[in-house]
């Protein structure tokens, strides 16, 4: 099963270098079956540019997320905490390997949809 998520350009690009391993959420999918992310870049993008495979999904409270997966982050520690603020855990999607499609697609070609909200 996949699943279609909201990410800004900045961290889609630091996906796709390998600099980013992890994805941050504050929920998670409530299926347990989801395998693979398709990523749909946000404004000023505005497109479908890849996907990745799950490797898996760590939920911990915010200061241990932190610290196991910090090396592999792709943010700093700053826009981590700010990101998880009042939020007592969190979750990391580990990924395991990503394909940045050759070319992009609006999200109405693909899907029929609107953008989730990331």
């Amino acid at each position: 099963m996949n699943v279609l998520l909201s990410i800004k350009p900045q961290f889609v690009d630091r996906i796709f270098s390998g600099e980013k391993k992890y994805e941050y959420r504050k929920n998670i999918f409530k299926r347990t079956d989801i395998s693979r992310v398709i990523i749909y870049a946000t404004a000023p993008v505005s497109r479908v540019v890849g996907e990745f495979e799950i490797d898996t999904i760590i939920c911990k409270d915010i200061n241990s997320l932190w610290e196991e997966t910090k090396n592999d982050a792709g943010i700093d520690e700053q826009f981590f905490f700010e990101y998880f603020t009042e939020k007592e855990k969190g979750y990391a999607i580990k990924i395991k390997k990503h394909k940045q499609y050759i070319q992009s697609r609006a999200l109405n070609d693909v899907y029929h949809s609107t953008p989730p909200l990331g």
